[in-house]
């Protein structure tokens, strides 16, 4: 049995420990340069645009957490959910925690009258893929991630020539 509840500024060593194991997991351990105090600042600070929710087992243990942030769809005219990070520690797995969590976000996500819950998976991750086709969710088919980051985005973005203020 999975318990599934609103992350507490008390969860953010947890959190950060969670998201550490998934870098480790998705095969880049040196990838992560968030903080407790960066993490702190964007899920409980004065203007929180960022969400988590964690999974706990009968004992009050957490097992999971999913961290999660508001899109729009133009099309639809309302908001969506995207899954950022949803993570069970492996001796957890198959214990429920994992569904529990996606069917929190896809119940508020109906309750709230959002048109859709999304998120990216890598193409090599074969165990989540299954997980996810077995609850109904399934691939964009020609659709691409992109992506501007570090150098790039610093380089792209002190050239603008269309003289956007503000």
């Amino acid at each position: 049995m999975s318990v599934i509840r609103p992350a507490t500024p008390a969860d953010v060593p947890v959190i950060l420990q969670l998201i550490h194991e998934l870098a480790v997991y998705e095969k880049e351990p040196e990838a992560v340069r968030n903080t407790p105090e960066m993490l702190t600042e964007v899920l409980f600070g004065s203007d929180p645009r960022v969400y988590a929710n964690m999974a706990e087992n009968e004992d009050g243990e957490v097992r999971g957490f999913a961290l999660w942030f508001l899109n729009y769809s133009t099309w639809e005219g309302v908001h969506g959910i995207y899954l950022e990070d949803l993570y069970v520690t492996p001796e957890a797995r198959g214990e429920g925690h994992g569904k529990a969590l996606l069917q929190h976000l896809a119940a508020t996500a109906v309750e709230r009258g959002y048109a859709r819950v999304e998120w990216s998976v890598l193409d090599w991750n074969e165990p989540s893929i299954n997980f996810y086709r077995k609850l109904g969710a399934f691939p964009m088919e020609e659709w691409s991630t992109f992506r501007l980051t570090g150098t790039a985005l610093a380089e792209f973005g002190s050239r603008s020539e269309a003289g956007v203020h503000g």
